[in-house]
């Protein structure tokens, strides 16, 4: 049952049940009607009013977002900063309209088959399914990336709010309903919903085209499961696992030693570890004495409080288990944690180990611990990496003029993003992002984070010698929104879109 008020612009529930879920999927497939034929300029002003109600709230919401989530005000400030600087990203680039890949063909006799007018853009899929992630409760949560890129694209969005913030979640709701429905937006273009039930019944809803997920490889791989299985399967965008393997290379090593320690020790200790660019697992030549130069940096750490009981609990359990390995050996910090709480831990193995059992250890261990594995050469590293399977990040650390071809053989093969330098926990909202890799990372070759993430909620559709009139604005013959469009093969870029 929806036991709170809905706002004009959407829906805001905090009771799970099929009941709400079908009256807010309802609802936002009405809204629909009006969003695919709604003008950039429209969705623009719609992304801009949230983002300024966001920021109008920031004093309320960062201290509720830190009573829930134990991540600080600085932290906390930065997020939802970030949360609405891409907001305001969005609403930019649907006006600037390239995301759109407007294509026009003239008719051509001369060509085999001959080629009718045929004018091809991305149009939006229709409502989506948003969940919550619990480690970035503003920027990946109910007005993050998902929800922004959903809306900057026309289609109407119900969030499943993370129980790891419950009040955060209806609170940002509700602004982000009110802004809405301010701003002109129609009815049910945005809903939010709570609960397990909640969410199982939204990725089944009928009325639901796509889904976005950040969260458990376990969790994930389920509603993908749903999301496939459907009598009219869809996509489920989803971001589940990764370890984030870096490479140093000898001369690394050799060369800044001391630097590349203090940085890998501030990095896997950032938030508590419970970054899903985490970087893992580190290979390291042998006998180099990384290990210990970590553990130096690290020092006798205490205990933080983590998202949730159980991502603590689950952290205690990976380490504990890590720890047990027969060639595992830890090298600072303690592998039995306290209820609720992680400190760090670093560990070190070999490749051999590695290659022999990459089950156990590499494995996400979502959490302030890394594994630093010894290689004998770097083609043994490399052998090891490729046990990793695929990963959001890879991350090479080398001097100027070593070969790396062979090496990024192997990390854009596994990797979404490969670094050359510094650590991969931060994630830049851009146009080049890319934030996904290949299974287990996500279960898409799209990015979730950067402009393209709009790309997960289009789908392109042709039209053969279509009546100008009849076209939408974006392909008639004028370009009268001043787009760039490829014509004719050839990119053509307006004047006033170049900038």
């Amino acid at each position: 049952m929806t036991t709170a008020t809905a706002t004009p612009a959407s829906s805001v529930t905090d009771a799970a049940g099929s009941p709400s879920v079908d009256e807010t999927a309802a609802a936002a497939r009405r809204a629909f009607a009006t969003t695919v034929a709604s003008t950039a300029a429209e969705r623009a002003g719609w992304l801009a009013a949230v983002a300024d109600a966001l920021d109008a709230a920031r004093d309320e919401l960062v201290p509720l977002a830190d009573e829930e989530s134990h991540l600080g005000t600085a932290r906390l400030t930065g997020e939802l900063a970030r949360t609405t600087s891409q907001l305001r990203l969005f609403a930019r680039a649907v006006v600037e309209g390239a995301y759109l890949e407007a294509t026009i063909d003239h008719p051509d006799a001369t060509t085999i088959p001959p080629t009718p007018d045929l004018r091809r853009m991305l149009r939006p899929l229709g409502p989506v399914a948003v969940f919550g992630a619990s480690n970035f409760p503003f920027a990946f949560s109910v007005a993050g990336g998902d929800t922004a890129s959903a809306l900057a694209t026309g289609c109407p969005v119900v969030v499943k709010g993370h129980s790891a913030h419950p009040r955060l979640s209806r609170r940002t709701a509700e602004i982000v309903g009110d802004a809405l429905a301010a701003a002109g937006a129609p009815d049910g273009i945005f809903g939010h919903v709570e609960g397990r039930a909640a969410g199982i019944a939204l990725v089944q809803h009928p009325e639901i085209r796509a889904v976005g997920f950040t969260g458990s490889l376990h969790g994930g791989r389920a509603l993908f499961d749903l999301a496939s299985s459907r009598p009219d399967p869809i996509p489920f965008y989803g971001e589940l696992s990764a370890v984030n393997p870096v490479l140093v290379t000898p001369a690394a090593v050799e060369a800044r030693a001391a630097e590349l320690a203090a940085g890998l020790a501030g990095s896997f200790t950032l938030g508590a570890g419970q970054f899903c660019t985490n970087p893992g697992v580190v290979f390291v030549p042998g006998g180099s004495g990384f290990a210990e130069l970590v553990a130096a940096q690290v020092g006798h750490p205490g205990a933080v409080p983590m998202l949730t009981d159980g991502i603590a609990a689950a952290f205690a359990d990976g380490v504990a288990g890590l720890a047990r390995h027969e060639d595992v050996t830890v090298v600072a910090g303690d592998p039995v944690q306290q209820p609720g709480t992680g400190s760090a831990v670093v560990l070190s193995t070999t490749t051999s180990a590695v290659l022999a059992d990459p089950g156990a250890l590499l494995a996400e261990c979502f959490g302030p611990a890394t594994l630093i594995v010894e290689y004998a050469d770097v083609d043994d590293a490399l052998a090891a990496i490729r046990a990793v399977g695929g990963s959001l990040t890879a991350t090479v650390h080398a001097e100027p003029g070593e070969d790396l071809g062979g090496i990024l053989a192997v990390l854009t093969e596994i990797a979404g993003r490969v670094l050359f330098a510094g650590w991969p926990t931060g994630v830049a909202v851009s146009w080049a992002q890319q934030h996904g890799g290949p299974w287990p990372a996500t279960t898409t070759i799209h990015t979730s984070v950067g402009v393209t993430a709009m790309r997960r909620f289009l789908r392109p559709v042709a039209y053969q010698e279509a009546p100008d009139a009849a076209l939408p604005a974006e392909l008639r013959e004028g370009n009268p929104l001043g787009i760039p469009r490829r014509v004719d093969g050839v990119l053509t870029v307006p004047a006033a879109a170049a900038g």
